[in-house]
C-alpha cells in the first residue's frame, strides 16, 4: 500500500497505545489526525513528534460518547486534510463494573465510546475510505474469550467490537479492509498493583508484558502490508490465548 501523502485518523492518540500507533504510521509517511478527549497537552506533544518525523499532524478534540461527535469529528478531519485513507478506532474506556455495581449510565457510556463511536465514525467516513481503498483497524481485547466479572461493560463492548469488525469487513468489501488488533497486557491500568501484575504475567507464555509498540506494529501490518486480509482479529497477547 503506497503511503505518500496518505492520511490516518487515530482516535485516542494522545498517549499510550494510541500515541504509539500515531507515531508508527507517521514514520511510514502518513499525515496524522490525532483525536483526543481530555488529554490536550499530550495530544499536542504527539502532534509535535509527528511534525519532527516530517509529516503533517493536527489535533481534534471530541467526546465520542456524544451522539453527534463521531460525525462532527469525521467532518473536521476531512475538511482539514481533504481525504482519509486509514481509520484506527483506538479510543476506549476501561471501568470496573460487576453485577452488584451495575450502573446504567456508565454502561451506556462505555458501549457508546467502545462500540457505537467506531461504527458511527466508520459510517461517516465510508465514502472517503472507499475512494481511497482504505483501511479500518479496530482495537479490541484478547480477553474477550475469558469471563471478566469485574469489567462487565468493557469486555462486553470489546466482544461486540469483534463482531462489528467482521460485519464491516463484509459490508465495506472490496474497497476497504477492516481488521482488529486484540492486545493482551500491553499498557497496565494504573490501579493494578505489583501482585496483580505478577499473577497475570504468570499466565503469559512469553513471560513478559507487551508494549504499546508491539500493538502498533500489528496495526502497521494491517495498514501497510496486509493487502489480502480482511475480517481478521489478531491477538497480540504473548500467547495468553493458548493457556
Amino acid at each position: 500500500m503506497t503511503v505518500e501523502r496518505r492520511v490516518a485518523l487515530v482516535t485516542g492518540a494522545a498517549k499510550r497505545i494510541g500515541r504509539a500507533i500515531a507515531l508508527r504510521l507517521a514514520r511510514r509517511g502518513y499525515s496524522i489526525a490525532v483525536h483526543y478527549h481530555l488529554s490536550g497537552g499530550e495530544a499536542r506533544k504527539t502532534c509535535e513528534e509527528c511534525h519532527r518525523l516530517g509529516v503533517h499532524a493536527s489535533c481534534f478534540q471530541a467526546d465520542l460518547a456524544d451522539d453527534d461527535a463521531p460525525r462532527m469529528l469525521a467532518k473536521s478531519v476531512l475538511s482539514r486534510f481533504g481525504r482519509l485513507d486509514v481509520l484506527v478506532n483506538n479510543a476506549s474506556v476501561f471501568e470496573r463494573m460487576n453485577v452488584a455495581g451495575f450502573d446504567r449510565t456508565a454502561w451506556d457510556r462505555t458501549l457508546a465510546i467502545n462500540v457505537s463511536a467506531p461504527m458511527a465514525l466508520t459510517a461517516a467516513l465510508a465514502e472517503a475510505l472507499r475512494a481511497a481503498r482504505g483501511r479500518v483497524v479496530n482495537l479490541g481485547d484478547a480477553g474477550v474469550r475469558r469471563a471478566w466479572p469485574n469489567h462487565l461493560a468493557y469486555i462486553t463492548s470489546k466482544g461486540a467490537l469483534e463482531t462489528l469488525t467482521r460485519t464491516l469487513a463484509r459490508g465495506l468489501a472490496p474497497e476497504v479492509t477492516v481488521n482488529a488488533v486484540a492486545p493482551g497486557i500491553a499498557a497496565w491500568p494504573d490501579d493494578y498493583d505489583a501482585a496483580t501484575r505478577e499473577r497475570l504475567l504468570a499466565q503469559v507464555p512469553l513471560a513478559r508484558s507487551g508494549t504499546p509498540e508491539d500493538v502498533a506494529a500489528a496495526v502497521e501490518y494491517f495498514v501497510c502490508e496486509a493487502e489480502y486480509v480482511t475480517g481478521v482479529v489478531l491477538p497480540v497477547d504473548g500467547g495468553r490465548e493458548i493457556v
